[in-house]
């Protein structure tokens, strides 16, 4: 069984982190994620960057850009990732965008990520319908669960077909808007999540973008599966450095 479909039975509320990978130092991408693990994550995305991220905040895409001038791209991603399975055991996403996994090969990336022991891939700009005719067979050949996003927007009939097609967690986005920490959840936030939880399902949702602190998390996790936390660790990681990643995860499970 893929990990990611084993975290998602376990009996607690999932704690999924991003960060973008190279940042802040192009060496930190696997101290992040032992440090990370060892905190008590559930899961990881790691970010790859990207000239043109067009559903990150600020904070996001100054990461991104950061990574790049460091010198981060998706073949050294995958050299600082070849052996992280002799220490990591926990579930591992590649989050990004479409156009550097169509460069790399898409048939390529996703052999590399099986090579490496990435359970998923997010790729928010890779369309269900194209996923489905072009790539799902590729992703299923290298046992890649390919995670798609929902927003309040997302009609019910969308949702259906995203639910029939997954194979893991439907990542549900808070709201209409960008990546970023917010203070907390409004009402109509808390009615879509409920919305959606009423639906009965058969994947388990994860809530992404908003989640910044011990409550954002626990209003998300009400009615779902689990949280993703990554601007607000990003922030973090700014100002405090990989040495202090385990406070920020105690801080969310206080």
């Amino acid at each position: 069984m893929n990990r990611i479909n084993q975290a998602l039975k376990a009996d607690k509320k999932l704690l999924s982190i991003y960060f973008t990978a190279g940042y802040p130092k192009l060496e930190d991408t696997v101290p992040i994620l032992n440090a990370l693990q060892n905190s008590g994550a559930d899961m990881i995305e790691i970010g790859l960057p990207f000239s043109d991220p067009l559903a990150d905040g600020p904070t996001i895409q100054e990461s991104s850009t950061a990574a790049l001038k460091n010198g981060m791209h998706t073949e050294l991603l995958f050299e600082q990732l070849k052996d992280i399975r002799n220490t990591i055991t926990i579930p591992l996403i590649v989050m990004g965008y479409f156009n550097p996994m169509l460069q790399y090969g898409v048939e390529a990336f996703c052999e590399k990520c099986h090579e490496i022991g990435i359970d998923g891939i997010i790729m928010p700009d890779l369309p269900l319908d194209v996923y489905q005719e072009e790539y799902e067979a590729i992703f299923k050949k290298n046992g890649l669960v390919n995670v798609f996003l929902i927003t309040p927007q997302t009609s019910v009939e969308r949702i259906k077909q995203i639910d029939a097609a997954s194979e893991g967690f439907i990542y549900m986005v808070s709201s209409a808007s960008t990546t970023g920490a917010k203070t907390g959840f409004g009402d109509e936030q808390v009615a879509y999540f409920e919305r959606i939880s009423a639906m009965n399902l058969k994947s388990p949702q994860i809530v992404g973008f908003g989640i910044s602190n011990e409550a954002t998390f626990n209003t998300a996790t009400k009615s779902t599966k689990g949280a993703i936390i990554g601007s607000a660790f990003i922030k973090f990681l700014t100002n405090n450095g990989v040495a202090s990643i385990e406070s920020f995860i105690k801080s969310i499970r206080s």
